[in-house]
C-alpha cells in the first residue's frame, strides 16, 4: 500500500486484486474438493464491502480519499451451507466452479490492467514537468 493521496485509486485496485487472488485460491480449493463427502463450497466476499465503503454523497475522488483501507478486507465464507447437490452432502458443482474461476481470472487481469493504466497516468504527469 502506497501512502500518498496520488495513489488512492491504485490502493483500492490493489485491495480488489488481492481479493480476486484470494477468490482464485478458494475456487481452486473448491474444485480440489469436488469429490470430498460433506465438503461445502466456499466463496469470498469483497465487492459488497467496497460498495459500502464507497457509498455516500461526496464526489468519487473524495470518497476514495476517505476510504479506510485497513478495514477493507476480503472474507471467506461457506456458501449455501445447508444445500447439497449430492447424497454425500457435498455442494460443489464443477461446472459452476469452472465458470466462476474463468470469470474471476478475467476480473483479476482487468484489475491489474487498471493499475497499470493508473501508473501510466502518473508517469505521464511526472514526465510532463
Amino acid at each position: 500500500m502506497i501512502g500518498s493521496n496520488a495513489f488512492n485509486y491504485i490502493n483500492i485496485l490493489d485491495k480488489a486484486a488481492d481479493a480476486a487472488w484470494k477468490r482464485n485460491e478458494v475456487i481452486a480449493n473448491n474444485i480440489a474438493n469436488v469429490d470430498t463427502p460433506g465438503y461445502k463450497r466456499k466463496d469470498v466476499q469483497f465487492e459488497n464491502y467496497l460498495k459500502a465503503a464507497l457509498a455516500g454523497g461526496d464526489s468519487l475522488d473524495r470518497r476514495v480519499a476517505n476510504i479506510h483501507l485497513e478495514n477493507l478486507e476480503a472474507t471467506v465464507f461457506t456458501d449455501n451451507a445447508g444445500v447439497s447437490y449430492r447424497l454425500d452432502g457435498n455442494n460443489v458443482n464443477i461446472d459452476t466452479e469452472s465458470a466462476k474461476l474463468a470469470e474471476n481470472q478475467i476480473k483479476y487481469y482487468a484489475l491489474l490492467d487498471s493499475m497499470t493504466q493508473e501508473f501510466n497516468r502518473l508517469k505521464t504527469v511526472l514526465n510532463s514537468r
